[in-house]
């Protein structure tokens, strides 16, 4: 092979190798992931609006959020039975196509209980620099405005006890107390 062919075969590699995050791209669908994540709204809701406490809602969360979460069950980084059952056999694509198709829907207001939601806006602060002025979420920073208090209050116990990582999350909460995790919880509902 002549000098000439080697460069031109390896200026052809290069070239698919740097489409090759384009044509990834080109394959996220929302319309497969509304397909996939067909099984999620049984235990996140109608169109990720949970009703239930137990579950977050996935309406409106960034896609790169869901996609660090659903890996993080997927490794075992993140203990959830039920969600690393339901993680284990979706591929990059499919993960890509479930968070496109989430962070897309419209959230709703889980509601929080009135007489808490002043005190716990005054408490939010500290959550603003990471959760967004309007508790909105940045990137891999989780949307917290709307969910369901019990579910934020449970997720603030899990980082307290050490149940659950998340590097400044364990440190931050260590000095909330229960009263300072409702308050905050009910203010974030209220979103």
């Amino acid at each position: 092979m002549t000098k000439i062919q080697s460069t031109n075969l390896a200026l052809l590699f290069i070239s698919l190798f740097s489409f090759n995050s384009f044509i990834y791209a080109a394959e996220i669908s929302e319309a497969e992931g509304k397909k996939k994540a067909a099984l999620c709204e049984g235990c996140h809701g109608t169109k990720g609006n949970s009703k239930n406490p137990q579950y977050p809602s996935l309406a409106g969360q960034h896609a790169t959020y869901i996609e660090a979460q659903l890996k993080a069950f997927q490794s075992g980084q993140r203990a959830n039975s039920t969600m690393q059952g339901m993680a284990a056999n979706l591929n990059e694509t499919d993960i890509k196509n479930i968070a496109a198709y989430f962070s897309n829907l419209s959230s709703e207001s889980a509601g929080g209980d009135s007489s808490l939601t002043k005190k716990g806006q005054d408490k939010f602060a500290m959550c603003a620099g990471c959760h967004g002025a309007k508790a909105q979420g940045r990137s891999n920073f989780p949307k917290l405005a709307g969910q369901q208090p019990e579910y934020l209050k449970k997720q603030l116990l899990n980082f307290k006890n050490g149940s659950r990582k998340g590097g400044p999350m364990n440190a931050i909460v260590s000095s909330l107390s229960e009263q300072d995790m409702n308050e905050i919880a009910a203010y974030l509902g209220s979103l």
